[in-house]
């Protein structure tokens, strides 16, 4: 299996005019990862992605793609991944048949089985035209487009955001996992996304962002594994608390909610000398990772 990075993103900044939307970032993407880029809208993500993708130059910093510089090699990157944006567009004339074709005309390799299935999973009609299809529909049209040609790198930035629910969870549990299967090893999507819970079970890697700066890092597995919640239950109200190792702690009545950061035996043996009457430990989803991240970041650094 190839080790070098798909995406090598080095002290990146990107300034509009004085703002900053990015700000020394820095991640590494390896081949087979589903990496998350978590971040709330206008935390950078959309900036960092149209580096990427040559759509907008580094103000300094460096940004490699399959190890190539996207600015001299653009033809190189951009023929081994395929993007979805946030806002996708056609050309309003033509039909559902007509986008995919146009698609496919610039690629290599196109696969008609995964097209047929799709556009079956999806109920578009190839006669439709693009300009008749509704906001979900375009956006389940992109994706069936960049998936057709089996890239390398799948690059998807808020890719569910004009899905309904139902088909957010089709989408996500079986079309894109259907697509890293066919080869596991090589083929890596970069997702940026706020809807986390979604992706809970695909993500194996993430970097949370916010106002363009890197807050943490982490393996997902490493993550669950770090980072707990830790529920007590006394007979009595207890007094006020004093916990170290926690990122927060919240009281209920009876009841007290600790986050901890890598000290979760340190606190359950604290709470165990107040005698609850019940103690539950269970991991934090990614998604109350993503919540709590200002205060994971200054614990992590």
């Amino acid at each position: 299996m190839d080790t070098n990075p798909v995406i090598d993103i080095h002290d990146l900044h990107r300034s509009y005019g004085r703002l900053e939307a990015v700000h020394g970032l820095s991640l590494r993407v390896q081949p087979g990862r589903c990496y998350g880029f978590f971040g709330r809208n206008g935390a950078g993500k959309t900036t960092t992605i149209k580096c990427l993708l040559n759509l907008l130059r580094p103000t300094r910093g460096s940004v490699r793609v399959f190890g190539l510089d996207p600015r001299r090699d653009e033809v190189a990157v951009k023929s081994r991944l395929a993007y979805v944006p946030d806002a996708v567009a056609f050309y309003p004339w033509m039909s559902v048949r007509e986008v995919l074709d146009y698609h496919a005309s610039f690629r290599t390799t196109w696969n008609r089985t995964i097209e047929t299935d799709l556009l079956a999973r999806f109920g578009l009609k190839p006669e439709q035209k693009a300009n008749d299809l509704s906001k979900g529909q375009k956006t389940q049209l992109a994706l069936l487009a960049a998936i057709c040609p089996e890239p390398e790198l799948l690059v998807l930035d808020e890719p569910t955001s004009g899905l309904d629910p139902i088909v957010r969870r089709e989408f996500i549990e079986t079309i894109i996992g259907a697509y890293q299967a066919g080869d596991p090893e090589r083929r890596t999507i970069f997702v940026s996304t706020h809807l986390i819970s979604e992706f809970e079970g695909l993500i194996d890697e993430f970097t949370i962002i916010d106002e363009g700066r890197a807050l943490l890092t982490l393996e997902a597995d490493e993550a669950r594994a770090r980072f707990r919640k830790i529920r007590a239950r006394f007979a009595q109200p207890p007094d006020s608390l004093t916990i170290a190792g926690a990122l927060s702690v919240k009281q209920r009545g009876r009841e007290l909610e600790v986050l901890a950061d890598g000290a979760s035996d340190a606190v359950l043996t604290h709470l165990k000398t107040h005698f609850p009457e019940d103690l539950q430990v269970e991991s934090l989803s990614l998604e109350e990772i993503f919540v709590a991240g200002r205060a994971l970041a200054g614990k992590s650094s």
